[in-house]
């Protein structure tokens, strides 16, 4: 891959999010939702704890709808316009495509959650949280939003319906979140056997981002994230080339 040609991709792309209305209104809801589920839904105030645990613990949820409402975008409506034809005549790869338009919206998305800054410095008015710890639950936001960037490039590339692209990918990344629930485990634990269950259950964003959100950086997370983005950018690119060749 060239590295080059990448960097303009990214540009491009990261430059056409504010260009539109999407990153105002994409923001805006971010902060909105975020700030009523932290001091409301998670009673920041009257926990008493100098943590910012109610802020992440509503992350996986919030990204489920959001994400994907970014997501769809991104070879839909390339797709439906017609450019996508425009953009393979240009000297670049089907890989680099894809990872400069995906490194875009991720880079997007940490310009969002860096926005959420003012309640760290609350909470470190207010107490003496371990910094340390909130900066390890950043960390695992953004890989968590990058697993479900993933996905939701993939189904994007399925598809030219936006509308389409995003009901799917919610229903995924809802796949990924539930499987390490009782719901779904209970439903394979009378006739699966255990080490495959267990298999189920690592799938889980949850699993992985909870420990993350908590201050404990555990490497197998992080792999677990890297894999999972490594994978669906991969299949994105398998379908593009499957689409492309019809």
């Amino acid at each position: 891959m060239n590295v080059g040609r990448i960097r303009i991709i990214f540009k491009r792309e990261l430059a056409g999010y504010f260009a539109t209305p999407i990153a105002a209104v994409f923001i805006v809801i971010f902060l909105l939702l975020s700030g009523a589920f932290t001091f409301y839904l998670g009673d920041f105030f009257l926990r008493d704890q100098a943590d910012l645990l109610p802020f992440f613990n509503f992350h996986p949820w919030l990204y489920l709808v959001l994400i994907p409402a970014l997501a769809m975008r991104l070879w839909s409506e390339e797709r439906k316009s017609g450019t996508i034809e425009i953009l393979f005549t240009l000297p670049v790869t089907m890989g680099e495509a894809v990872l400069g338009k995906f490194l875009a919206a991720w880079c997007f998305t940490a310009i969002t959650l860096a926005l959420t800054f003012p309640i760290w410095i609350t909470v470190n008015y207010l107490g003496e949280p371990d910094n340390g710890v909130i900066i390890a639950g950043y960390l695992g936001s953004l890989l968590l939003a990058g697993g479900f960037l993933s996905i939701g490039s993939c189904i994007s590339a399925l598809t030219k319906n936006q509308v389409i692209a995003f009901v799917v990918s919610v229903m995924v990344c809802l796949m990924f979140i539930l499987s390490g629930f009782p719901l779904v485990l209970d439903f394979f634990a009378g006739w699966t056997p255990t080490f495959l269950l267990s298999l189920i259950s690592s799938f889980s964003f949850l699993t992985h981002f909870s420990s993350i959100s908590k201050g404990v950086v555990d490497l197998r997370d992080v792999i677990y994230f890297v894999s999972l983005i490594g994978f669906w950018l991969f299949a994105t690119t398998i379908v593009l080339s499957l689409k492309k060749a019809e």
